[in-house]
């Protein structure tokens, strides 16, 4: 089968979960298959959201980040299911397993999502139809569905994925890009969020060809590297390789600050952290990560240095978040000796288009509602400087 396999590229795959929640239930579940269902947090509450739903659901209007109230109303005789994340957890695991069968070069993204390299596989046979028998494989053991992305770099096979859903194989090499990459707007392509489809639009870039033949400067200017970046996979160019231990990787961003003289003030240190945070939180958004793992770096008087850091539920980038982390790490480990320098570090890093929170629906709920004001404040911080927005204070509070 090796003639099927280019001689110096690569063949990757992108296997992407279909409704990956909603198909465990079902699994789970038989007596589920078939219908509308959407898992999300409070169901009972009309303002609970709306997770994901099954495909039955969409074809009603259903859509994830909706409200239940919402959902309900578009289709009446929907099914509302309170998360599993231990059942999610598990599936993701066995098809992670199941993935690793066909090639060692397996990259997961996220809970229901990764790339796998097969160029070396040739043995099993063409790349489609080792597509094919991962897929049936999945369903034959999991029953779960899945779309399959086949090209030659990373970025082609996440959009290949994405143009049949549910259990869909797309192969797509770069000479089909001018005829299926090409027309597509902007918004519908892979790592460009609204917020730069929206600046890419008023710009008069409105689709992924007008991208890809955009002036490196005018790009530049607008979007900064990140820009000709976007440009490069616009025209199918990315040298990304598969990397098993991507998830692994000791990535970090942070803030440090020598203290302008020795303090044992509690309240001063804290203060400083809080500012530390919001450095951090302010640096992630920029290069476009969220934590997974946030550290303090404590230095004493006498030059001793600790550094501690705490594991996270999900994976945050707003500076409550962060401070939250460092300051229950502070209050833990300081020893109560003048402290010279402290440090705030985001480590285990994850790009912003790969996050996914392994949602608490709580966490997820109120994620989704402050959204808003969260950009608002990073707006005003921006135009302003860091203190423009500050945390109020209860006076009420004793």
């Amino acid at each position: 089968m090796k003639q099927y396999y280019p001689k110096n590229g690569r063949v990757i795959l992108h296997v992407d979960m279909n409704s990956f929640f909603a198909s465990v239930e079902m699994a789970y579940d038989a007596s589920l298959k078939g219908k509308p269902i959407a898992v999300a947090g409070n169901p009972e509450e009309r303002k609970g959201i709306v997770v994901t739903c099954s495909y039955e659901a969409r074809k009603f209007g259903v859509k994830t980040t909706m409200t239940v109230w919402e959902a309900k109303k578009r289709c009446p005789q929907l099914i509302i299911l309170r998360p599993n994340f231990t059942r999610y957890r598990e599936a993701s695991e066995a098809m992670f397993h199941i993935l690793r069968q066909y090639s060692d070069l397996v990259e997961p993204v996220s809970i229901d999502e990764g790339y796998i390299d097969i160029t070396e596989s040739y043995e099993l046979g063409t790349p489609y139809e080792i597509a094919t028998m991962i897929q049936q494989q999945l369903v034959n053991e999991l029953d779960l569905p899945c779309s399959i992305g086949i090209a030659p770099n990373k970025f082609l096979a996440k959009m290949a994925s994405d143009m049949k859903k549910p259990m869909g194989i797309t192969i797509l090499r770069k000479r089909d890009i001018p005829e299926k990459i090409w027309l597509l707007p902007v918004i519908e392509m892979h790592g460009i969020g609204k917020k730069t489809a929206d600046k890419l639009v008023d710009a008069g870039i409105q689709t992924i060809k007008d991208l890809a033949h955009t002036n490196d400067l005018q790009l530049e200017k607008l979007l900064g590297i990140r820009g000709l970046k976007l440009k490069e996979k616009a025209n199918g160019v990315d040298l990304r390789v598969v990397d098993p231990n991507a998830a692994n990787d000791y990535k970090s961003v942070g803030s440090s600050t020598t203290l302008p003289k020795d303090s044992t003030n509690q309240q001063e240190l804290l203060k400083v952290l809080e500012k530390l945070s919001s450095e951090t939180a302010t640096r992630m958004k920029k290069k476009g990560y969220l934590t997974n793992n946030v550290s303090i770096t404590i230095k004493y008087k006498n030059r001793s240095t600790i550094t501690r850091s705490r594991k996270l539920n999900n994976p945050v980038v707003q500076q409550k978040d962060i401070y939250s982390a460092a300051k229950m790490l502070f209050l833990k480990h300081w020893n109560g000796n003048p402290v010279r320098l402290l440090g705030v570090t985001g480590q285990d890093l994850v790009e912003q288009q790969d996050a996914v929170e392994q949602l608490n629906l709580f966490s997820y709920e109120k994620v989704a509602m402050k959204e808003p004001l969260y950009q608002a404040i990073d707006k005003l911080r921006e135009k302003y400087g860091e203190n423009a927005v500050q945390r109020g204070v209860n006076k009420n509070k004793k």
